[in-house]
């Protein structure tokens, strides 16, 4: 939630301020402004912060007595809103060679270039909280900088340096850098701690008890993970030429007015089948919902859908499967390569309804349900899966992902999505309807066979 963030107040007296280790696992939602990972401000004098950049390079920066004794900026960018990120910062100023007294790490590879370098001088105390103060995450500790991102698992060890390794490993196989849930460290230090271990407590896990307080608004718990990648809505889609406008985690999309769009997942599939909800929250004219399945092909060509005058609307659009809550309400489908035709095969939709939809790419086939129950003869009447579109891939790319949006050019809707994080928005879902998947959690009943799209998903 925007402005969220957690805090303690420090008394400036760590156990080494010649040594400690930040490492913490994130994964972006926005872009374009400074975001504050972790931050100390006592005065103007003393104050530093580990951050994004507007530009999306990383800064350490420290000021002591006013001079500023470490300044690190990245030269790589990270602007991948679809992925987990391991930071590592290790600081040891008893270091003799400049470059070994703070050292950066990525997914466990050290990062060696820099468009600003300004190391601390040899045995110059560099803990954050070497003064007074409050310590945040999530901010730049004088009320700025906010996140919009996802956390887990951050830790701060003082008085020692510690490996990336110590928090993640390298897959043998696909080189993918991946979390160790439980890390071995000897000695968290009298100001260490372990919060956001697993979900959104800020209890302290290293036995320090160095509890957080959370201030700014709601921490809610998410399911999506640096062990389990789940969708939400692409953030570096542009449709139109415009991003739609997202909160919660990119789990909430509001098309613009001029766009249609208000987004499609991260993840498209070509195989498999998937699960996942959709609840329509707020539209600024009546019967203006959009919902389908998208074809790759959809958001790689999104500014000439077939001969649309309205780049973004699925119902004009090539590679599209889907329902429009119209006064008549429709569905529309495309054909070999054909923007999407229309026939009157389903019964509408209320804001606050729930349409759930279960994606079988093994038989090229999507379903549509409403509030637990499945379309059949056009009405909302099924326990099961029943009427389906059938998806044509001929002269698309065969990979499809969720969609929502609006469908006419001076209105818009707002969408919570449901990818199994069990939340609309910051409201957890009701009942939890079963799952033999064991992956992700939902408002009713997902059907057999189906999962949440998701790494884990992915691969079952």
């Amino acid at each position: 939630m925007a402005n969220t963030y957690i805090s303690r107040s420090i008394s400036g007296s760590p156990t080494n301020p010649d040594k400690f280790t930040i490492s913490m696992w994130v994964k972006r939602c926005g872009l374009g402004a400074e975001q504050s990972l972790m931050g100390q401000y006592a005065s103007s004098n003393f104050r530093g912060k580990l951050s994004f950049l507007a530009d999306d390079r990383i800064e350490y920066i420290q000021k002591n007595d006013g001079n500023t004794t470490a300044n690190l900026i990245t030269t790589r960018k990270f602007r991948d809103t679809n992925a987990w990120y391991h930071i590592v910062v290790q600081f040891d100023t008893s270091q003799g060679t400049d470059s070994n007294r703070i050292k950066i790490y990525i997914n466990g590879t050290q990062e060696t270039a820099f468009d600003t370098t300004s190391y601390p001088a040899q045995d110059l105390d560099m803990r954050l909280n070497q003064a007074s103060g409050t310590l945040c995450i999530g901010q730049d500790g004088n009320g700025g900088n906010y996140c919009d991102l996802l956390l887990s698992h951050v830790h701060l060890v003082d008085g020692a340096t510690e490996a990336p390794t110590v928090f993640g490993s390298q897959d043998a196989t696909t080189g993918e850098w991946n979390i160790k849930t439980s890390p071995t460290i000897s000695e968290y230090g009298d100001d260490g701690f372990f919060v956001l271990k697993d979900g959104n407590s800020v209890t302290d896990q290293s036995g320090k008890s160095n509890n957080f307080t959370v201030g700014g608004g709601t921490l809610t718990k998410t399911q999506d993970n640096p062990s389990n990648n789940f969708t939400n809505l692409n953030f570096l889609f542009e449709q139109g030429g415009t991003n739609s406008n997202f909160t919660h985690g990119n789990c909430t999309g509001q098309s613009r007015s001029a766009q249609g769009g208000a987004g499609t997942s991260t993840f498209g599939v070509s195989s498999g089948k998937f699960y996942a909800e959709f609840k329509q929250s707020a539209e600024s004219a009546a019967n203006e919902g959009s919902i389908a399945v998208v074809d790759s092909y959809f958001i790689s060509n999104n500014q000439g859908l077939g001969g649309s005058s309205s780049p973004g609307y699925f119902e004009y659009s090539v590679g599209c499967f889907g329902l429009r809550n119209s006064t008549t309400p429709v569905t529309y489908y495309s054909s070999s390569g054909a923007k999407a035709t229309s026939s009157n095969t389903h019964a509408g939709w209320s804001n606050g309804d729930i349409i759930m939809i279960a994606l079988d790419m093994d038989n090229s086939r999507v379903y549509f349900g409403k509030n637990g129950q499945w379309n059949a003869s056009n009405t909302w009447s099924s326990a099961t899966p029943s009427q389906y579109i059938t998806i044509d891939s001929t002269n698309f790319t065969g990979t499809m992902h969720f969609g929502v949006g609006d469908s006419s050019g001076g209105n818009h809707c707002t969408w919570q999505c449901n990818f199994g994080n069990g939340y609309f928005g910051t409201t957890a879902v009701a009942t939890e309807g079963t799952n033999a998947s064991n992956n992700g959690i939902f408002e009713y009943d997902v059907p057999t066979g189906y999962t949440a799209l998701s790494t884990k998903g992915l691969n079952l």
